[in-house]
């Protein structure tokens, strides 16, 4: 069965029978009207609260769930049982009890048989399609390039329909929805492309509509690095926090921010842009037009154009890991380049942190392959252009060097709609 003819023809519904109990019969993943909320409302969020919670605590008892909701165990039962029931959460095995005795707790988790969401990568050079659980397992992946001659935008999206049904038609139940992390711009309020400096091709493209028609599944679109963040918030170190940052570095450098509990995007997903901020005034000419941006001083582009003049070994094939290693091994201009390039790094986050304060960052992408060093090089970078003040201790760890948090954000796009989480 080809997989957009898999699940049902109303398109939002489709993908949600498994959750037809869990969510009222109002429209999914739609701009909600202004006005007063109602009773079905106020038990949708409450459920969703709770689910937040589990995620952010992993598996938990009914009781430490009714403790950290602020309400009773019978309470938490009523929100929990229907969910159960349907095969969303799960009872673990009894715990061994504490002394004093009382009824054995069972840890609630999220089933490993419950609903999928298909997760998209969608960047310049090609595609990466996977199932993401409710718990962030990643199955059923699936990868293609994208051809270098393409003269139209029309293979590409044959590409992008092809990985996607093939991961649909591996999933066990139908998907609660599709979840994309794209490269560049993006307007989140129609799913559409703006703009992708490295594929121009792409540029005004409609992909979750276009999505949307072709599987019969709800769609949410997002700047690649905004969606790093939310898998960071749902399944990684991000985990119950309310505010950090997350930075990747790569071919394009890029950043997304979650503060006072929510991410940052700006009209339309305008905000955000970290790369295009401005570092120098006077600096190189960026691939978007301008000058000095961020992006020009802290990507591998800038660290092979540097390795190439300062005659390091295979310039054009170098990256943090491999320079981390040689500077470790030879030290001299390896470990200077690499200190420079931690320097600009930190000044981006350093402008970051005086503007937010978000005090945490998650570094995604090819700087993560160099590990420890390169992490001690930019944190003493950091705390040495911003001034201490109190409240404002700032922390850095390494992220992902390959793209597993920005499947699980895709994923999590989906996710956060359906709990009710205004991410």
């Amino acid at each position: 069965m080809a997989s957009e003819d898999r699940f049902s023809s109303d398109g939002e519904r489709g993908g949600l029978a498994a959750l037809n109990d869990l969510f009222d019969d109002t429209p999914r993943l739609e701009a909600r009207r202004q006005g007063l909320i109602s009773s079905t409302s106020i038990g949708l969020a409450n459920r969703g609260r709770v689910l937040q919670v589990l995620f952010d605590l992993g598996p938990t008892s009914r009781a430490e769930l009714a403790r950290h909701v602020g309400v009773n165990r019978a309470t938490i039962t009523g929100i929990i049982q229907p969910l159960i029931d349907q095969g969303i959460l799960v009872e673990g095995e009894p715990l061994p009890s504490k002394e004093g005795g009382g009824k054995p707790a069972r840890p609630i988790w999220f089933s490993e048989d419950a609903a999928p969401i298909c997760a998209v990568l969608l960047m310049h050079d090609g595609v990466h399609c996977c199932l993401v659980s409710l718990d962030g397992t990643i199955t059923a992946e699936v990868r293609a390039p994208f051809p270098e001659d393409a003269a139209t935008v029309e293979p590409l999206i044959d590409i992008l329909f092809d990985c996607v049904g093939q991961v649909l038609d591996l999933a066990h139940r139908p998907p609660l929805g599709i979840g994309v992390a794209a490269g560049g711009m993006i307007d989140t309020d129609t799913g559409t492309i703006v703009a992708v400096n490295l594929a121009p091709l792409l540029d005004g493209f409609p992909l979750g509509a276009t999505l949307a028609r072709r599987f019969g599944l709800p769609v949410r679109v997002d700047h690649h690095p905004r969606a790093l963040l939310v898998g960071d918030r749902w399944f990684g170190v991000g985990r119950g926090k309310r505010n950090f940052a997350v930075i990747y570095t790569g071919d394009v450098l890029g950043g997304a921010i979650f503060l006072d509990g929510h991410l940052y995007r700006g009209p339309a997903g305008a905000g955000g842009e970290l790369g295009h901020t401005f570092v120098q005034v006077d600096g190189a000419t960026c691939r978007c037009g301008r000058r000095g941006c961020w992006e020009t001083i802290a990507t591998v582009g800038w660290l092979r154009g540097q390795a190439g003049q300062l005659d390091l070994p295979s310039p054009d094939i170098l990256d943090s890991r491999k320079l981390a290693a040689l500077a470790a091994e030879n030290g001299g201009p390896a470990a200077g380049l690499l200190d420079l390039y931690a320097r600009n790094i930190a000044i981006g986050i350093a402008n970051l942190q005086q503007t937010m304060a978000p005090n945490f960052f998650v570094l995604h992408g090819d700087v993560a392959g160099a590990g420890a060093a390169l992490l001690a090089a930019i944190t003493a970078h950091v705390r040495d252009l911003v001034p201490w003040r109190p409240g404002g201790d700032i922390e850095l760890v390494m992220g992902d060097l390959e793209d597993r948090a920005a499947l699980k954000g895709a994923a999590g796009l989906i996710l956060s709609e359906l709990l009710h989480f205004a991410l």
